[in-house]
């Protein structure tokens, strides 16, 4: 019997009875992390990390049937060893190992090999299967060091100030959007977020993840109390009415494809910042090459060319699988 097998519904562990971020609704669900390609509403049962519950119940709604289990913890299910074990991505992403019968299957979900200082550092699980994402799986894509990006925000926020401009950064509301909150020199000036950013920040902090706590934009601010700051929006809010009572401002865009020439521009953002949750080409070779794993199954992103890689180039079995991730985030 194969530990792990791809159905309609999606990944399937047969022996166990469960499903891993399935697309379908089904009885049994592991949760790799919150967002909407990995958690879908729907299923009987879930199973996430302690980090993602909170934030689970805001997206899904609070009557969900979930149960959570820290990094490293053991569970049996039908004779399958199952744990999660910290995939970096965002608070709460987990990958997860499946042991069975001498045999060990590794489901990374989405991850990055940089630590971030918010998420649980991503920590390499030795396996002879290992499912992996590939969103950055191009030579192309090498992440500059979080302090160089860092010091880049903040100086580009001072920068604005000083010219009588407010700074608006868009970023995805989950995990993009703390990970810069974490990151921005406090001394600057005063930060907003938008609403939905501000609901996932309350989730996160009820979940006990330790997050500067800033204010809501709200229609009752006057135009004068963003003098200087800083404004986080998810990607959603760029060129709507809501943008009106922050000017005059200047907008940038945190995504990993700011790496490409010319996407900025078609994003029509002042300015781009090449910030990532996934790993980048290095971070991929990285950590799959530190499983050890015989057999890698890549999910989503450049899923030829890179497999094409790790066959010819580094002799690893790697096998395509057509799912639905990574259609709901910025990258």
């Amino acid at each position: 019997m194969n530990l792990l097998e791809l159905t309609e519904s999606g990944l399937f562990c047969p022996p166990a009875g469960i499903f891993i971020d399935p697309w379908k609704a089904v009885d049994r669900a592991v949760i790799t992390h919150a967002h909407s390609d990995h958690s879908r509403w729907g299923m009987k049962h879930y199973l996430a990390h302690t980090h993602s519950a909170e934030v689970m119940k805001l997206r899904l709604g609070s009557e969900i049937n979930l149960e959570t289990i820290e990094y490293g913890q053991f569970l049996d299910l039908n004779g399958v060893k199952l744990s999660l074990h910290p995939a970096g991505h965002i608070p709460g992403s987990a990958q997860v190992r499946l042991e069975y019968k001498g045999k060990v299957a590794v489901v990374s979900g989405d991850y990055k090999t940089e630590t971030d200082g918010l998420s649980m550092p991503f920590e390499p699980v030795k396996c002879h299967e290992f499912v992996s994402e590939c969103t950055f799986g191009l030579p192309i894509y090498k992440w500059e060091s979080q302090a160089q990006i860092f010091a880049d925000i903040n100086s580009w926020w001072k920068g604005n100030a000083e010219d009588g401009r407010n700074s608006v950064l868009f970023a995805y509301s989950l995990g993009k959007a703390q990970r810069i909150l974490q990151n921005l020199e406090r001394e600057l000036g005063e930060v907003f977020v938008h609403g939905a950013v501000w609901n996932t920040n309350q989730a996160l902090i009820a979940n006990g993840i330790d997050l500067w706590d800033v204010p809501r934009v709200t229609a009752e601010m006057p135009k004068s109390t963003f003098k200087g700051s800083l404004i986080i929006a998810p990607p959603s809010a760029m060129g709507s009415p809501w943008m009106k009572k922050f000017g005059p401002y200047r907008t940038g865009i945190c995504s990993g494809w700011m790496n490409v020439r010319g996407t900025r521009r078609r994003r029509a953002a002042d300015r781009g910042f090449v910030l990532s949750d996934h790993a980048d080409w290095e971070g991929l070779i990285s950590a799959i090459t530190a499983t050890e794993a015989e057999k890698v199954y890549l999910t989503h992103g450049s899923t030829a060319s890179f497999g094409k890689f790790l066959q010819e180039e580094r002799g690893i079995d790697a096998v395509e699988l057509k799912t639905l991730f990574g259609v709901e985030e910025e990258s």
